[in-house]
């Protein structure tokens, strides 16, 4: 990299820090708290990824989704998914048109509401895997299959989607090969105190903002070009692959808590969004490199859903998410990390 591609690479930085600190400032005009959970979606906005954020009712998910939304100058779509939802009314569909000027019946696609850069999958739990399927391929393919022809999606597009731990009676759990699919899991946690003091003073005060648009989709596609630029030593790479690696029970790598507790670790997608995501990171908080510390903070909504527990540890109360603790503390950042001999 040449030092004028290297100037110019450190004031997009700046100026893609700035803007998305105007963006949490729009944001606090109606979100109180919530800004590491903010942080997580903006990351995976910029890591050119969907996220899948879970809390229990009344927690302010769909509220934060569409402040997003109203804080991006991009088309956004809420989609309540519902038992009876099908395919179809998603992707869109195919419908027969006459021609004025011919007089001849043709096929049409009528486009759906996934056709937006920006899309609320209101509690995606609650519908039949079919449309879940359908829902995952277009995040995953970013196009839609209708009557034989591909259908490109809009870019910049990303999923936002939430789920309820609670009433799991008549919902359809993602599969974790689905879960997958989403580059964080965000869990969304109950307010502070004072959080929830100051909630309740501005709904019942009626004292709640409006939010401005400060970043357009041509803005949003040029700084996940800027996060690809961004360099990563091997140290943040090895530690990245070190964590997953140790994931893994039964592997050389894995350390004792791993093969005590864990079902499963981590596929190869996990080092891709540690890494992407801890690039992500830096560039929201005006770094043009990534450091150990990002992959840490990303690690716990990178890793929840691609390590599974198995019964020993659910009987003592330990979940994946502990687990990923367990696996931090047993593999220090500042170890010297290398790339392996073939």
């Amino acid at each position: 990299m040449t030092d004028a591609a290297s100037r110019e690479d450190i004031a997009a930085v700046e100026k893609c820090a700035a803007s998305f600190a105007n963006v949490k400032k729009e944001l606090e005009k109606v979100i109180v708290g919530q800004k590491d959970v903010i942080e997580q979606v903006l990351v995976a906005m910029l890591a050119r990824g969907h996220a899948l954020l879970e809390g229990v009712p009344g927690l302010a998910k769909t509220l934060l989704i569409s402040s997003i939304a109203d804080a991006l100058q991009m088309s956004f779509k809420r989609i309540q998914f519902t038992p009876d939802l099908m395919p179809s009314d998603i992707t869109g569909t195919e419908i027969i048109q006459e021609d004025l000027e011919t007089k001849q019946r043709v096929y049409k696609f009528l486009p759906g509401p996934l056709f937006a850069n920006l899309i609320l999958a209101d509690e995606i739990n609650r519908t039949p895997p079919k449309t879940q399927a359908a829902m995952l391929e277009a995040m995953q393919e970013r196009q839609v299959s209708a009557g034989g022809s591909r259908h490109r999606l809009p870019e910049p597009f990303f999923v936002l989607a939430t789920q309820n731990p609670l009433e799991q009676e008549g919902t359809y759990p993602l599969p974790e090969a689905q879960l997958d699919r989403f580059l964080l899991y965000i869990k969304v946690g109950y307010p502070t105190g004072a959080e929830e003091w100051e909630v309740a003073r501005r709904v019942t005060t009626g004292a709640m903002g409006k939010i401005s648009a400060v970043i357009s989709g041509e803005e949003i596609i040029g700084y996940q070009k800027l996060v690809n630029r961004v360099p990563v030593s091997d140290q943040v790479l090895g530690y990245a692959w070190a964590l997953v690696r140790a994931s893994r029970p039964g592997t050389k790598e894995a350390p004792e808590v791993v093969n005590k507790w864990s079902s499963w670790g981590a596929g190869p997608r996990g080092v891709l969004t540690l890494v992407s995501c801890a690039k992500a990171r830096a560039i929201l908080n005006g770094r043009f490199h990534a450091t150990t510390g990002d992959v840490q903070a990303v690690a716990k909504p990178a890793l929840r859903h691609r390590i599974a527990v198995n019964y020993a540890a659910q009987a003592n109360d330990i979940n994946s998410e502990k687990l990923v603790e367990m696996l931090m503390q047993s593999l220090p950042a500042d170890r010297k990390y290398e790339k392996p001999a073939e």
